[in-house]
C-alpha cells in the first residue's frame, strides 16, 4: 500500500530531532509499490531514502520526495544442519532483528545489538560495532534500481563491502533503494569477544553465550551512549579515520595510549575518532543548544532546539580542531541533507 503526505514534518522521522519539513513524504510495505511510484508521468524528479532516521541530519526543508519503507516482516528462506538464512524487510528495526537471531539461537548477529536504525540502512553504511560488520552475515541484498525501473538482487561479494561504505554509498547512491536484505546465521556457537572489554562484562554473567553477549553489548552500549529518545543525536557522528601505518606509528611514539587497530590492509591502520576529540579536549564540551556527549565523545548531541546548522558548525569546529592537534582529518558517518 502507497501513502503520501505533503508539506510532512520531520521531527518524530530524525532521531537528531530537529524541526524540519519534506515537501512529500510516500510510504510504501512493498517491493512492487516502488514500480508505481518511479513510473511515469509522477516519477519523483528529487528523491532520498528515509528509513529509521537514525543516521541522517536535516539542516533544512527538503524540497523533494522522502521514500520511506515501512514493510517489517522476517522470514526464513533457507536451512540447513549449520546455518539459517533469513531475510528481512527494509522497515525491520535492526535491533529487531538481532533480538530475533538470538531467541532462535543463531550466532552472527549479536555483537551488534542496539545499533540504532533498520535493516535497509545496513548494507547502506556496512553498520559495525565490538568488533563485527553487517557484512559479515549479509547474503544478498534485494534492491529496485529507480533509474532502470527493474528490481534486481546483489551477492555479498557485489556489494563491495569496506568500512563504513559499500556499492550503495558508490556506483548507487541515489540510484537504489533497498527492499529487503537477507543474512546467513550460523547454528553452531561462534562468539566473537575480542574487541575492547566485551569479554569481560560477557563474564561476568556467566559466560559466552548468546544472550551472555547480547546483554554485554546492549550494557556498555546503554553506559556510553546517549537514549536518543532523551537527547537528539544519530549515535557515532564521526568515522573512525583509516590512516598510511607510518602516520600512525608516528602518532603512536608521541601518544603511547592511543588506540591502533589493524585493517585488511597491512599498510594501513584504523584510529579511535572518539579518543582523538577526546584528547582535543572536547568531551562534554557544550556550546548553546549542542554539545559532544560526555561519555563518549564520538556522539554529538542536540541539548534541545538545535537545528541542523548548529549541528553542522558544531561537527566543522571538531574536525578543525582534530586536525589542528594531531594532523588527522576526521570525517562525517552520518548522512547531511
Amino acid at each position: 500500500m502507497i501513502k503520501e503526505y505533503i508539506d510532512f514534518p520531520l521531527q518524530e522521522l530524525n532521531s537528531f530531532h530537529v524541526e524540519e519539513r519534506a515537501a512529500k513524504i510516500i510510504e510504501f510495505d512493498s517491493a512492487s509499490d516502488l514500480d508505481i511510484i518511479f513510473s511515469a508521468p509522477n516519477r519523483p524528479e528529487k528523491w532520498y531514502v528515509l528509513g529509521g532516521g537514525n543516521n541522517i541530519l536535516f539542516t533544512k526543508r527538503y524540497d523533494g520526495t522522502l521514500i520511506h519503507p515501512v514493510g517489517c516482516g522476517i522470514n526464513i528462506i533457507s536451512e540447513d544442519n549449520d546455518s539459517i538464512t533469513i531475510e528481512a524487510e527494509a522497515a525491520v528495526e535492526w535491533d529487531d532483528l538481532v533480538e530475533n537471531c538470538v531467541e532462535r539461537a543463531l550466532w552472527g548477529a549479536e555483537n551488534l545489538s542496539l545499533i540504532p536504525g533498520s535493516v535497509g540502512a545496513s548494507p547502506v553504511q556496512n553498520i559495525g560495532a565490538y568488533g563485527a560488520e553487517a557484512k559479515d552475515i549479509i547474503s544478498r541484498v534485494h534492491y529496485f534500481d529507480t533509474e532502470e525501473c527493474q528490481h534486481h538482487t546483489l551477492t555479498n561479494e557485489e556489494c563491495r563491502f569496506g568500512y563504513r561504505d559499500s556499492i550503495f554509498k558508490q556506483e548507487l547512491k541515489g540510484r537504489a533503494i533497498i527492499t529487503s536484505v537477507e543474512f546467513r546465521l550460523s547454528k553452531h556457537p561462534a562468539p566473537n569477544l575480542g574487541y575492547g572489554d566485551l569479554a569481560a562484562e560477557t563474564e561476568t554473567r556467566g559466560g559466552a553465550t548468546l544472550i551472555n553477549i547480547r546483554e554485554a553489548v546492549c550494557d556498555i552500549r546503554r553506559r556510553k551512549l546517549p537514549d536518543t529518545s532523551k537527547i537528539g543525536n544519530a549515535g557515532s557522528f564521526f568515522k573512525n579515520p583509516v590512516v598510511d601505518k607510518k602516520v600512525a606509528d608516528q602518532l603512536k611514539e608521541l601518544h603511547e595510549d592511543m588506540p591502533v587497530y589493524p585493517t585488511a590492509d597491512e599498510s594501513k591502520c584504523k584510529l579511535a575518532a572518539g579518543w582523538l576529540i577526546d584528547r582535543a579536549g572536547l568531551k562534554g564540551y557544550r556550546n548553546e543548544k549542542v554539545g559532544v556527549h560526555e561519555r563518549q565523545a564520538l556522539v554529538l548531541v542536540n541539548l534541545g532546539g538545535a537545528t541542523g546548522e548548529d549541528v553542522i558548525a558544531l561537527a566543522q569546529s571538531v574536525q578543525q580542531s582534530v586536525y589542528d592537534k594531531f594532523g588527522i582529518k576526521i570525517e562525517p558517518e552520518v548522512n547531511i541533507l
